[in-house]
């Protein structure tokens, strides 16, 4: 485990705040212990939830063309088949995945290949579960072209909490599947758009795990 370079600088400011703080504590409430250990308790608290957010898990990615990976940790809220209007502009099997504060924010490739297209939409400010935040929000849309062919879209959805959208790819450059390519902060969304013809193997509801749950896979 080691944290992640988006939350460095933060981490190290809200550090210098909480020594701070407990300085002050001490300095101004000597004889209101109950009070000055409220306080420097809330503080530690506070602390300690970025730390875990900001989390970025270090492991060994199990490669397989035929396997569609998570791109992020969280809960599945959507399995559908839709219209996916952008790029496609075809029928497609949607999953959604709900990542909350206290969940992994990196973003990960779902499958290896060339980045084919990739466009950053400013927008709203939804809640990420609500159905136009996908069209609405704030979001970038990735496409990854596979070897064989197959075009997998997914996309970043910023949520009422997620104010910054972070990505590291461009168009023509080749990634590996599971590999980071994005990080947003606080609650937010990723959308993933596979081939009809892909076998779902998660259910709604579902906790994931990016770069190691297996969403999907070709035949």
């Amino acid at each position: 485990m080691k944290i992640h370079k988006e939350g460095r600088t933060l981490l190290f400011v809200s550090l210098i705040i909480l020594v701070a703080i407990i300085w002050l504590s001490d300095y101004f409430l000597p004889q209101a212990p109950m009070i000055r250990n409220l306080i420097i308790g809330l503080a530690v608290i506070f602390y300690l939830l970025f730390l875990q957010f900001f989390r970025s898990p270090v492991f060994e990615v199990s490669k397989n063309e035929k396997h569609i990976l998570a791109p992020a940790d969280g809960k599945v809220v959507v399995i559908e088949e839709t219209e996916e209007t952008e790029y496609l502009k075809s029928r497609r099997k949607q999953i959604s995945i709900f990542m909350s504060p206290i969940n992994v924010h990196v973003n990960r490739m779902p499958v290896g290949g060339l980045i084919s297209y990739f466009k950053y939409h400013p927008g709203k400010y939804l809640v990420a579960w609500h159905p136009k935040s996908s069209t609405e929000n704030e979001r970038t849309t990735v496409v990854a072209k596979m070897k064989n062919g197959n075009e997998i879209l997914f996309r970043q959805i910023a949520g009422a909490l997620a104010r910054r959208i972070k990505w590291y790819i461009k168009e023509d450059q080749s990634m590996q599947q599971g590999e980071e390519f994005g990080f947003i902060k606080f609650g937010s969304r990723v959308d993933i758009f596979l081939p009809l013809d892909a076998k779902i193997n998660v259910a709604i509801g579902e906790i994931t795990k990016g770069g190691r749950t297996i969403l999907a896979e070709f035949a």
